[in-house]
């Protein structure tokens, strides 16, 4: 497959000699990558690998034993720069409604009311809520839930989004809806976005890089281009021939 090329590549996260350590069981080992501005970065590798630690290391979650993490050239810190995290499962606030949900990172950002009501409404209609904004969490399926959280995530215009397998506990059909939505806010907003998944084909699916971890401790195994033009098949031959690529280099160590 040729691979695409894109000019002026800028790095937006840059990984070096990243290390995690719990006690002495050593969890991430020396990893180092960079991220390039507005890309859509897919993580995989085996269950218990370390995918979300390294997630919970960029946010701060976790301090690192040694090594850094940048974004744009100086150390990332989730309390001053701009980034979204959208979780495993429902993270939605029970209590709030899907518009008040919505408009949460906004009022914790203090972003004036009527610029805060524009975003609102706008990702609101893009994901298809509007009608259901005064609904609350209980009255909502699992797919307009994460809708719900991803319109959340998208309407702060993070620099960066963290995404944690937030399709895993969803329906295969539900899943490729939601993955389309991601693709088309992405495309839109150019925001740069790491996607952890332990489902390779949702990896071949949405990734404009494929990056593959051993495990533990955890290596970087291979980064890759992902050139398959969009909308994806996963039917075609080049897809299959790309899952069966990364599916060979998680099965063998």
């Amino acid at each position: 497959m040729e691979i695409r090329e894109k000019e002026n590549r800028q790095v937006k996260v840059k990984v070096s000699h990243l290390t995690k350590k719990f006690g002495d069981l050593l969890v991430l080992n020396d990893i180092s990558f960079d991220v390039e501005k507005g890309d859509l970065l897919c993580v995989v590798g085996p269950t218990g690998c370390g995918k979300t630690t390294f997630l919970n290391s960029l946010t701060k979650i976790y301090d690192v034993t040694s090594g850094e993490i940048l974004l744009d050239g100086h150390p990332a810190d989730p309390k001053k720069d701009h980034i979204a995290y959208i979780f495993q499962g429902n993270s939605t606030m029970p209590w709030l409604t899907v518009e008040q949900n919505v408009a949460f990172g906004l009022d914790i950002r203090h972003v004036p009311k009527r610029e805060k009501q524009e975003l609102t409404d706008r990702y609101l209609e893009i994901v298809g809520l509007t009608k259901y904004r005064r609904y609350y969490p209980k009255q909502l399926s699992a797919s307009m839930l994460q809708r719900v959280s991803i319109a959340r995530a998208f309407a702060t215009e993070p620099e960066l989004l963290l995404m944690d397998e937030p399709y895993g506990q969803l329906d295969i059909e539900l899943r490729f809806k939601l993955e389309d939505e991601l693709v088309r806010l992405w495309e839109m907003t150019g925001t740069t976005v790491i996607f952890i998944t332990h489902n390779i084909e949702e990896a071949v699916y949405l990734g404009e890089h494929i990056m593959v971890l051993t495990n533990k401790p955890t290596t970087v195994k291979e980064t890759m281009r992902n050139p398959l033009p969009r909308p994806r098949d996963i039917a075609a031959p080049e897809f299959v021939r790309l899952r069966e690529r990364v599916t060979d280099l998680i099965r063998w160590w």
